[in-house]
């Protein structure tokens, strides 16, 4: 059984920072692409972040030099770290390996 489970979501002020976790079971992340998403309200989703299995990062222009994913092989878990958090990232952030997905966490970023 598949499952990857988010954490790490909350509200925060603009500047501030987040870490998004997604710590996988029955896959090994390692051998696969992982990807993060966001979608806003009224919007559609859209690719934020990728890593390849050979570590080969990809980011959306919005996201930039502002957020990083990696990857914890022993853990297998992904991470994004967003910095500098602007409202237009907020959003319900998932994360994608293969056809599965996580159950996504609410980013709210808001003074």
């Amino acid at each position: 059984q598949v499952q990857l489970v988010e954490s790490g979501g909350g509200l925060v002020q603009p500047g501030g920072s987040l870490r998004l976790s997604c710590a996988a079971s029955g896959i090994i992340i390692s051998r696969y692409y992982v990807d993060w998403y966001r979608q806003a309200p009224g919007k559609q989703r859209e690719l934020v972040a990728q890593v390849s299995n050979g570590g080969d990062t990809n980011y959306a222009e919005p996201v930039k030099g502002r957020f990083t994913i990696s990857r914890d092989n022993a853990k297998n878990t992904v991470f994004l770290q967003m910095n500098s958090l602007k409202p237009e990232d907020t959003a319900v952030y998932y994360c994608r390996c293969t056809t599965y997905w996580s159950q996504g966490t609410q980013v709210t970023v808001s003074s």
